[in-house]
């Protein structure tokens, strides 16, 4: 079989099964393919959009006056520095510390089915990592900055610890797409009673099991479990920010989860993608791409000419790129009296009304807080 032969072949094999099992590929099936044949068969070669494949180049690039509309995509790896654990590290990952709860497997405490029968677990998880008890990275900061210079999209995140909300983005910034802390509701199909996040953390920190005041079923907070739909408006908001994006920056994500991994390949074919992590991730061999699986990031071949790698923490990806634009790094406790009451609001707004009147005051290191103690930063944030 010719190659032109096997790649038409396995084209109506994903026309079939995208209709039917991946309504995201499906929606843009026709742009895929365009995209699939053009670089397969050499039909239109990908021109470099950087001068250089490395996050100099991607700096230059961003300062050129071309990229003005940025997109984050961010998953648990950015907030590892706050003390929250990411899923999949080996030893340190959240799925290799969970054989206190003797789970079947460690992804059960997220599966839908097995939380209905067996919620405990899970609770009892989510009084350990509850929103409210971490402060944001030098990769949240970052992303602020993004929006203060006015280059943010938007911040696509897999994380339900609200950092993003509390260094200072906005619900209009934001696409939460494995949802939130913010609301909760009762599983019940029939019922769907809604509850307030202070009506949640009071039964998660009573220890009670969170039950139905209306039916007695249980009541979930807003975030997605596996075999739940993904909010609605991860898929309104994605048809109408990817096809304008012109820089997109992965960060601190294995890119494993479906339909969430699938947007790096939603991005214009001229449009940079720039990869903060430990690792590479995001690369996939033929098959997996035509499927629509892994995004296809090349960053070594020799037909790369959009992918860069960059190989570390993401707090040190962030400062080394704010190094490179020239943005000022600074070593101190917030980052200005404005950004620290923005956090102040945003934590009211996250974690009650301990919040609420806060005063903000210098100590005797000239770090503002206040009067509780609360709201001081990650000490090296970005201005």
């Amino acid at each position: 079989m010719s190659k032109h032969q096997e790649i038409w072949s396995w084209s109506v094999l994903t026309f079939r099964l995208s209709t039917r099992f991946h309504p995201v590929l499906s929606s843009s099936l026709v742009d895929f393919l365009r995209n699939l044949f053009s670089r397969t068969l050499g039909l239109s070669p990908g021109e470099k959009v950087l001068d250089e494949l490395s996050l100099e180049g991607v700096a230059r690039y961003m300062q050129s006056g071309k990229c003005k509309s940025i997109i984050c995509m961010v998953g648990a790896g950015i907030s590892t520095s706050a003390g929250i654990p990411d899923f999949r590290s080996p030893g340190t990952g959240l799925y290799a510390n969970l054989q206190k709860y003797n789970l079947p497997y460690p992804e059960a405490i997220f599966q839908i089915d097995y939380f209905k029968k067996h919620p405990e677990p899970f609770f009892a998880l989510a009084r350990e990592l509850y929103p409210g008890q971490f402060k944001p990275t030098v990769c949240h900061y970052f992303i602020r900055m993004l929006k203060d210079k006015g280059l943010l999209r938007r911040c696509y995140s897999q994380n339900i610890d609200t950092l993003e909300r509390v260094a200072g983005l906005q619900g209009e910034d934001l696409v939460e797409a494995h949802g939130t802390f913010h609301t909760s509701h009762c599983v019940s199909f029939f019922c769907r009673k809604e509850y307030t996040m202070e009506w949640m953390k009071e039964k998660i920190f009573s220890e009670d099991i969170p039950k139905c005041e209306a039916c007695n079923n249980l009541v979930k907070p807003d975030i997605v479990f596996f075999g739940e739909n993904l909010p609605a408006r991860f898929f309104s908001a994605m048809k109408q920010d990817f096809p304008s994006c012109d820089l997109l920056i992965i960060m601190g994500t294995s890119l494993q989860v479906q339909p969430f991994a699938s947007l790096v390949s939603r991005v214009p074919n001229s449009c940079p993608r720039l990869l903060i992590n430990l690792e590479k991730t995001g690369q996939s061999d033929f098959a997996s791409s035509l499927l629509g699986f892994g995004g296809g990031m090349d960053f070594d071949s020799d037909k790369a000419y959009r992918d860069v790698a960059q190989l570390s923490t993401c707090d040190d990806g962030c400062l080394a790129l704010a190094d490179l634009l020239g943005w000022k790094v600074t070593e101190t406790n917030c980052i200005q009296a404005l950004h620290h009451q923005a956090q102040c609001k945003a934590w009211s707004a996250v974690v009650g009304d301990e919040f609420s009147g806060v005063t903000n005051h210098a100590s005797p290191s000239g770090n503002l807080m206040d009067e509780s103690g609360f709201g001081r930063c990650q000490e090296t944030v970005l201005v």
